[in-house]
């Protein structure tokens, strides 16, 4: 055992290692991503064709589908419910069972997060006059090619592109569509694919 002049152990002994530094911050690309519910709000026109809604971000005016931070107490799905009314005043049925997601980045006070966004399918039936985000955002039905071709995240517009074979008409349990939420204003049918 190797010895220092006073007697202790050298920091190179392998019986007495140098102490353990913490461990270095990941960086911020690496930390676990944080999660959001997301709607994906659809409806099929007189002809059969299925029409799909963005509206844009408050803050940089891109355009999204509806989404947001869990709420508690409150499922996935319905979170995701609750986002498309307070975003767009759409309402309707939403399924239990996400369809897809993906990430982008968000940015926050403290910086840049990577968010893992769950997607859900919501079948409108109506879009209320009055809503929480009312003239904070706009909206728009389009057809999923044109929504595929506005939105920034690959991944997204790939799900969007999707959307007709994802979301088409099949026999399905009454149990795997909730009804979503409704708001306090009457509401009416949404406009054709293109308009509103």
């Amino acid at each position: 055992m190797a010895a220092s002049p006073k007697g202790k152990k050298k920091p190179d002994d392998p019986k007495n290692p140098a102490p353990k530094k913490s461990a270095p911050k990941k960086p911020k690309a690496w930390r676990k991503p944080r999660v959001q519910y997301a709607a994906l709000p659809f409806r099929r026109e007189g002809d059969g064709r299925l029409c799909v809604f963005l509206v844009t971000s408050r803050e940089t005016r891109r355009w999204v589908i509806p989404k947001g931070w869990p709420i508690r107490g409150l499922k996935p799905h319905d979170s995701a419910a609750r986002e498309a009314y307070e975003e767009a005043g759409l309402e309707g049925r939403v399924r239990k069972k996400r369809i897809g997601g993906y990430t982008y980045e968000k940015r926050l006070d403290q910086g840049l997060v990577t968010c893992a966004v769950d997607v859900f399918p919501l079948e409108v039936k109506r879009q209320t006059k009055r809503y929480p985000e009312k003239g904070q955002r706009d909206g728009r039905w389009m057809e999923p090619a044109e929504a595929a071709d506005l939105v920034q995240e690959p991944d997204l517009a790939d799900l969007i592109r999707r959307a007709p074979e994802l979301l088409a008409p099949k026999a399905r349990k009454k149990a795997d569509a909730a009804p979503a939420a409704d708001g306090e204003a009457a509401g009416s049918p949404p406009p054709p694919c293109g308009e509103g």
